[in-house]
């Protein structure tokens, strides 16, 4: 903390580290805390700027106040009627904080795993409340006393010394008698809030690219061939995937019984694995990087391969068959323990997935092992130039310093999936970006293909894309698993996501650099406009678009499932269709959108630009030759598409990363793109690239010019209502500037098209469809109450007569069509 700032007395300590962030202690032995946590790294979180503050008595009450807050303190030990902190802008009973006081509009955190989850489970607290303020009380984190390991890669700043593991493992617990507590005033001031908890706790790592594609995981008992003629398949099938998972069966599972269980191991099964590095080898030649999954919980035994070498390390008789002890607190212990790692490493393994469920105690008060495996793992992975990466579950606020997120092992039903969309947004209000899910759902459950498809959707569209599930041999998420039109519609998603690279990297840098989520709840954004609270399920997917997974079954009597969307203030586009859609200036729009089997709602905003890269049907992820940039039209847009050289740079030092950034611009006045050249580290990116760009919502064109040449190569796609514009492989050192002379109209809303669509798929009375066109036809949007009493009556074999009326499902789908724009 910076002194300037700090008022303190003989057992309390105030620090204003920001104008809306305050630190607080009380101490009962006079002494304070400066050391790191387990939650916060850096304390100077204004790194040197000024804070305008003022600080004075008032009614023999210390009062400090800043801009955004009005603290006031009795100067004892903390009480709610001697400490309270009111939030400037903020209802001044509910945004003012009392100490003790519970809060009832925190907008909520995440947890620690959705293990057996079946549906909704309870969440933490985030830093985000309606109220506009939030407290984390760090009173029972353990301390960091080493100075390296405060540091987030494990590399002390001043002396460029990587200590050991067993060096780090300097954690000590509280005294007690000690309050420590981070209070959050940033009224609803929600991103900011994050961005300042992340330079208080230290900020999100830049992820490996691979990571961004897809996962392919299942516990099952793979031998090496079996696995390898599955990577086989995907590939024959056009089927990208980045990152292999491999379970627990790696390793020995059927153990002598004196060994008690086999769930923790370390040495390949032989008779599914005989040659490892082959078998690792190969998956690597396929573009795949590869993590094993360990159960540390039961130590290392006297069967497995690295026992002798790690017996001698530890002083124990590696002939008397003597248990060596998990115990992370034991520097020893983890010296010898990551050894091992490091001999698996050599073989290939590239990062570890880290599945600890056996609880949060360790021989160290307070101190979790989940948390020590995730901090020990990831500091260790960074070690020699390595690109840190690790794969556990969340062990608390700050947890996003160790990504990936394993949510656990979830049930398969529609609850689960409901539930998951809403849990991975909340998950940003605590700073935790990059959540894996089970896609498809775990183990249990009731096979519903239906279900799945729309799993792979979410999964598409979320930080982390994941396939995953039990050994039940009827639980394979293989898309031929499933019949059609649900195997086309999981292709579909799965080749969309290798496709999203170039965008879902540029979003992984702004989340490192700039301390912006991939996934942001619409509230953050529209924090006073009460729709943007109404929609829990729908997100911000990186700033260019918004996702709102379909998590209901299709309605049969149209033929398609729903999710309630809120659209902004403003012109947005379906992101594969075209569609417009027109939000209110005030109100933005809020409706039911209808989607089959083979699509979900993803918008873009008029003016958003979105990278892809052409081929999605292998395993590359590396800079691309070729790109797909998605324009949509009817305003200005920008956006820089950052690339690099995929080598990470000491420290995670993003300063020092070699990188590229290449600018494409929408200028809507006149009808031009420009693509910049490429900036940054010569050599980045290809010298030449083939682009297409792809006007989505677009009317048909007549004349285009290419750097102010004639251009003939233009098509047209009516299905997308796009306008396509391949161009040939150009330098990406010079600027390409296309435009449209005659002006890009935006495309004629094909209403009478979808209507026909809707009354079509509709499993109802013909006659009854018929009057439903024809009224919608002639009277469009107005036919919509009508709709509602339209009714069609018939006679049974009985000669008993009945009356069918559409079904509000239909009229649902329909309205949708009518009031887009």
């Amino acid at each position: 903390m910076d002194d300037a700032y700090v008022i303190a007395g003989n057992h309390w300590r105030i620090g204003v580290l920001t104008e809306s962030l305050v630190r607080l202690e009380w101490s009962e032995d006079g002494a304070f805390e400066d050391h790191c946590s387990q939650t916060v790294i850096n304390r100077d979180v204004m790194a040197g700027k000024s804070i305008d503050m003022h600080v004075y008595e008032q009614d023999d009450l210390l009062v400090i106040e800043t801009p955004a807050l009005h603290l006031s303190y009795d100067r004892r030990p903390f009480s709610k009627e001697g400490l309270q902190i009111r939030v400037k802008g903020m209802d001044g009973y509910s945004g003012t904080w009392h100490y003790g006081f519970d809060q009832h509009a925190n907008l909520k955190g995440t947890a620690r795993t959705l293990d057996g989850a079946d549906g909704a489970i309870e969440l933490g607290e985030g830093l985000i409340s309606r109220d506009g303020w939030s407290v984390i009380d760090d009173s029972k984190t353990n301390i960091l006393t080493a100075e390296a390991s405060c540091v987030q890669d494990g590399i002390d700043g001043n002396t460029g010394h990587a200590p050991s593991m067993g060096e780090i493992v300097r954690i000590m617990p509280r005294p007690e008698g000690r309050s420590d507590l981070y209070f959050f005033g940033y009224g609803h001031r929600f991103s900011q809030a994050i961005k300042d908890f992340y330079k208080l706790t230290g900020p999100t790592p830049l992820l490996p690219r691979f990571a961004l594609g897809n996962w392919w995981s299942r516990y099952y008992r793979y031998s090496a061939d079996e696995y390898l003629g599955l990577m086989d398949r995907f590939e024959k099938e056009g089927l990208p995937f980045t990152t292999s998972v491999i379970d627990m069966d790696w390793h020995l599972t059927d153990i002598p019984e004196e060994y008690g269980s086999g769930w923790t191991g370390y040495t390949w099964d032989p008779e599914l694995f005989p040659d490892p590095q082959g078998f690792l080898a190969k998956l690597h030649e396929k573009g795949m990087h590869v993590t094993l999954n360990v159960h540390p919980r039961d130590g290392v035994r006297a069967f497995e391969r690295a026992y002798r070498k790690m017996a001698l390390s530890m002083g124990v008789d590696p002939d008397g068959g003597e248990a060596i002890e998990f115990d992370l607190t034991n520097p020893k212990f983890v010296d010898a323990y990551f050894d091992m790692h490091h001999d698996l490493e050599e073989e290939g393994v590239d990062f570890w997935w880290i599945d600890w469920q056996q609880g949060g105690l360790t021989k160290q008060v307070g101190l979790d092992p989940l948390w020590m495996l995730n901090h020990l793992h990831y500091l260790d992975s960074a070690r020699d130039g390595r690109w840190p990466l690790t794969f556990s579950r969340y062990a608390g606020p700050g947890s996003h310093r160790y990504p990936v997120g394993f949510s656990g092992d979830t049930v398969v039903s529609w609850r689960s999936l409901r539930f998951q969309p809403y849990f991975t947004a909340t998950a940003s209000n605590i700073g935790y970006g990059w959540w894996s899910h089970d896609i498809g759902g775990h183990m249990e459950g009731v096979r519903d293909e239906e279900l799945e498809a729309r799993w792979y959707q979410l999964g598409t569209f979320s930080p982390i894309n994941r396939l995953h599930s039990s050994a039940s041999p009827f639980n394979g998420k293989e898309p031929w698993n499933f019949h059609e039109p649900v195997r086309s519609a999981m292709v579909k998603m799965l080749r969309t996501r290798q496709t999203l690279l170039p965008y879902l990297y540029t979003m992984n840098w702004r989340n490192a650099a700039e301390g912006e989520e991939l996934i942001e709840p619409m509230y953050w954004q529209y924090p006073e406009q009460g729709e943007a609270y109404a929609v829990p399920n729908e997100y911000f997917f990186g700033s260019e678009l918004i996702a709102a997974p379909i998590t209901e079954a299709v309605s049969r009597d149209v033929m398609r499932a729903k999710a309630k969307v809120w659209l902004p203030q403003g012109q947005w586009f379906d992101f594969f269709t075209g569609r417009r859609y027109d939000a209110d200036a005030e109100s933005g729009l809020s409706l039911y959108v209808w989607r089959g089997i083979d699509s979900m709602p993803v918008f873009a905003k008029a003016g958003g630009i979105v990278p892809l890269q052409s081929d999605a049907g292998d395993n590359e992820v590396g800079n691309p030759e070729a790109l797909d940039v998605l324009v949509f039209p009817g305003a200005d847009g920008s956006f820089t598409m950052r690339e690099d050289d995929g080598i990470y740079a000491p420290g995670g030092d993003l300063d020092a990363m070699h990188a590229a950034d290449t600018t494409i611009r929408f200028d809507v006045a006149s009808s031009t793109l420009t693509i910049g050249k490429a900036t940054g580290v010569r050599g980045i990116v290809p010298e030449q690239r083939h682009w297409t760009l792809v006007f989505r919502g677009a009317a048909p064109v007549t004349k285009v010019l290419v750097n102010g040449a004639p251009y003939e190569g233009v098509t047209y796609d009516d299905e997308t209502l796009s306008v396509r514009v391949p161009l040939d492989s150009l330098p990406t050192g010079q600027e390409i500037e296309v435009a449209f002379p005659d002006g890009l109209a935006l495309a004629n809303d094909p209403v009478e098209q979808d209507i026909f669509s809707i009354c079509m798929d509709a499993q109802i009375a013909y006659p009854l469809k018929e009057r439903a066109h024809d009224a919608l036809r002639r009277n469009g949007v107005r036919a919509l109450p009508g709709l509602r009493t339209m009714t069609y009556r018939s006679r049974d074999e009985q000669g008993l007569i009945h009356e069918e009326r559409l079904e509000e499902s239909v009229i649902s789908a329909l309205e949708e069509v009518l009031v887009r724009n």
